[in-house]
C-alpha cells in the first residue's frame, strides 16, 4: 500500500487481512493474532462510537504497556479520533495540564492510576474515563464529577459483540496523534502528527533492516515507551509491517533477556543507556541472543565504548540513529550492511532535508566537519506546536519558502555524508533515555517555600547518560532546609525520572549583568570538578 495515499487504520486492516493467523502481539502469556487484534480494535472503537466519541476528538492514553494500549491507539485511528499518548508515570498536575491543553474528551487509564485521573479531572473534567483492570463495583466517580461517564473496558467488552459503525473517512494529512514533548518553559508541548508522517517514518525505519528481517517475518521487542516517537516508529511500526511485537509491562532486564530467548526476537531497540545496562548485567551470558538480527539505538549519543563492547559480546553491530518528536522520528539512520565510521549517528534519511547554521551568526555552514546547528524540513512536516505560538516561533522558522525545525542540537557532517552528534540543547537533560527540561525541575523547586534561587543541570554519567543535579540558594531564615527534603519535594511533584539525584545548597549562583543565572558556568564548574577528581564522564 502506498503510504502517502493511506491512513493508519487502512494499513493495519490491510496487514491484518494479509496475515490473519500470524502473531501480532505477545504480552506475558497472551498472544494475539492479527485477526484477534483487529477484533479487539473493532470492539474498542465500536464502544467509543456508541458512547459518543467523534472524529477529531482528543483521547489521552494514560496506560502502562498492555494489549489494550495498542488496541486503544488503533481504535482511535479507526474512529478518526486523535490519540494523545502520555506516560503512566505522570502525576495529576501534568495530566491535568495536558488534558486542558488538548481539550481531551476521553482518558484511558488503569486502576492503578485512576486516583490521579480523578485529581486531574477536578481541573479538566473529560466526558468519559475508560478504566482497565477494574470491575464496575470497585471504583466510582465522586459526586462533583458525575457528569463524567465511567466505563470499565473489560466489563463492557464482555457483554458481547458491539454493532459496527459507519467509517468516518480519513485523509492522510489529517492529525492522527498529538504527542507531547518537553518544553523550554517547563510545560509539555503538543506535536500534531499526521497519518502520512507517522506511516512514512515507520516505513523508512523498517526499510533500514528489511534485508536481514523481511517484512512479516520479524519479532520485535518493545524497548522504548509507546508514548515516545522511537517506541512508536519501531514498535507500532512493527505491527503495521506485519511483524510480531513483544510488549513488556515494565523494563526489567532479566525479563528482556528471557523474552528475547523464548520468542527468538529478531529486532530490539532502545537507548544507548539501556544497551550499556544489558552489557553490564551479571546474568546476560546465561541467555541466548543469537536470534537478534537488528539492534537500534537512539534517544542519546551512543558512546564508542558501548558500540565496541556490544560487537565484542554479541558479534553484531549496534545501529545508531537520531531524531525528534517534532520531525516525527528519524532524521538520520544507519542501514544494515552499510559500513559506517565510529561515532556516527547515521546519514540523513531520504525523506528529510537538512541545513547547518552557525548558531551565533545564523550563516550557513558549508565546510566539511564544521559543526553547526541542525535544521530539518520534510514534506508534510510539522510546522507548529499545538496552542503554543511562542514556542513555535522559537523552534520553527521559514527560510527560502520552506518551514524548518530548529533542533537546537549541534552536529557535524563528514565528506561522505555521515552525521556526528556534537552537542545538544543546553537546557535539556538526557537521563535514562528521557528528555528532562531543567526549567521544569527548577519550576518545582521554586514552589518550595524555602527556595530563593535555583539552577538544574545534567552531569555526565556513564550509567544513566546524565545525572540530574540541582543547586539551590535558600531564603533567609530557612537554613534548616536539607537537600533530602528538597529531593523529597521534587519526588512528590515530578515523574520519577525527573527527580534530581542530588541537590547542593549554595550561598549564591553565578549571574549575568542583567541578573540571569548562568547555567553554563554552573555546568562548567561541575565538569571541572569531575575532571580534577578523576571521575569518568
Amino acid at each position: 500500500m502506498e503510504f502517502k495515499q493511506a491512513c493508519l487504520d487502512e494499513v493495519f486492516k490491510s496487514v491484518a487481512g494479509q496475515y490473519p493467523e500470524q502473531t501480532a502481539l505477545i504480552f506475558k502469556d497472551q498472544r494475539y493474532t492479527f485477526a484477534e487484534l483487529d477484533n479487539l480494535v473493532q470492539q474498542i472503537a465500536a464502544l467509543l462510537h456508541k458512547k459518543g466519541v467523534k472524529k477529531g476528538e482528543r483521547a489521552i492514553i494514560y496506560l502502562p504497556h498492555m494489549p489494550a494500549w495498542v488496541g486503544a491507539w488503533l481504535a482511535l485511528q479507526r474512529l478518526g479520533a486523535v490519540a494523545v499518548p502520555v506516560t503512566h508515570f505522570y502525576g495529576f498536575e501534568e495530566l491535568a495540564y495536558i488534558a486542558r491543553d488538548c481539550a481531551a474528551g476521553t482518558i484511558f487509564c488503569a486502576a492503578s492510576n485512576f486516583e490521579q485521573v480523578l485529581k486531574a479531572s477536578q481541573q479538566a473534567p473529560p466526558q468519559r474515563v475508560v478504566v482497565l483492570g477494574a470491575g464496575e463495583s470497585s471504583l466510582a466517580m465522586p459526586q462533583e464529577l458525575q457528569e463524567t461517564e465511567l466505563l470499565f473496558l473489560e466489563d463492557e467488552l464482555a457483554r458481547g459483540q458491539l454493532p459496527s459503525f459507519p467509517a468516518p473517512g480519513c485523509v492522510p494529512t489529517e492529525m492522527a496523534e498529538l504527542l507531547y514533548t518537553g518544553g523550554t518553559t517547563g510545560f509539555p508541548k503538543g506535536v500534531p502528527l499526521t497519518h502520512v508522517l507517522l506511516l512514512t517514518a515507520m516505513e523508512v525505519k523498517r526499510s533500514e533492516f528489511a534485508s536481514v528481517v523481511p517484512r512479516g517475518q520479524g519479532v520485535s521487542l518493545q524497548g522504548a515507551p509507546l508514548n515516545h516517537i522511537l517506541g512508536q516508529e519501531l514498535g507500532l511500526g512493527s505491527i503495521l509491517a506485519g511483524d510480531a511485537l513483544v510488549l513488556l509491562p515494565k523494563m526489567d532486564l532479566q525479563e528482556i533477556f528471557a523474552q528475547i530467548q523464548e520468542h527468538k526476537v529478531t529486532t530490539f531497540f532502545g537507548t544507548p543507556t539501556l544497551c550499556r545496562m544489558i552489557l553490564e548485567h551479571e546474568q546476560v551470558d546465561a541467555y541466548d541472543f543469537s536470534s537478534l538480527k537488528y539492534v537500534f539505538t537512539a534517544g542519546e549519543a551512543l558512546p564508542d565504548e558501548v558500540a565496541k563492547n556490544w560487537r565484542k559480546r554479541f558479534n553484531h553491530l549496534l545501529y545508531n540513529g537520531y531524531g525528534s518528536t517534532e520531525t516525527c522520528g528519524g532524521i538520520t539512520g544507519t542501514p544494515v550492511g552499510v559500513p559506517y565510521p565510529e561515532g556516527t549517528c547515521g546519514k540523513v534519511v531520504p525523506t528529510k532535508r537538512i541545513k547547518l547554521l552557525n548558531p551565533d551568526t545564523l550563516e550557513p555552514v558549508t565546510a566539511v566537519n564544521e559543526p553547526g546547528e541542525l535544521l530539518v524540513a520534510s514534506d508534510q512536516m510539522v510546522t507548529a506546536y499545538w496552542n503554543k505560538p511562542e514556542e513555535t516561533a522559537l523552534h520553527f522558522v521559514e527560510l527560502e519558502g520552506q518551514i524548518w525545525y530548529k533542533t537546537g542540537d549541534i552536529v557535524r557532517i563528514d565528506a561522505d555524508g555521515w552525521v556526528f552528534f556534537v552537542d545538544r540543547s543546553v537546557n535539556m537533560i538526557k537521563h535514562k533515555g528521557y528528555r528532562v527540561a531543567a526549567v521544569k525541575v527548577e519550576g518545582v523547586l521554586y514552589k518550595h517555600p524555602a527556595v530563593f534561587e535555583c539552577c538544574v543541570i545534567g552531569i555526565p554519567d556513564a550509567k544513566v547518560g546524565e545525572r540530574i543535579k540541582g543547586f539551590v540558594v535558600l531564603k533567609a531564615g530557612m537554613e534548616q532546609t536539607t537537600p533530602e527534603e528538597l529531593i523529597g519535594w521534587c519526588a512528590a511533584h515530578l515523574a520519577s525520572y525527573e527527580v534530581p539525584a542530588a541537590i547542593e545548597i549554595r550561598d549564591s549562583l553565578p549571574k549575568s549583568a542583567v541578573g540571569k543565572i548562568l547555567r553554563r558556568i554552573v555546568r562548567d564548574e561541575e565538569r571541572e570538578k569531575m575532571k580534577s577528581s578523576g571521575q569518568a564522564g
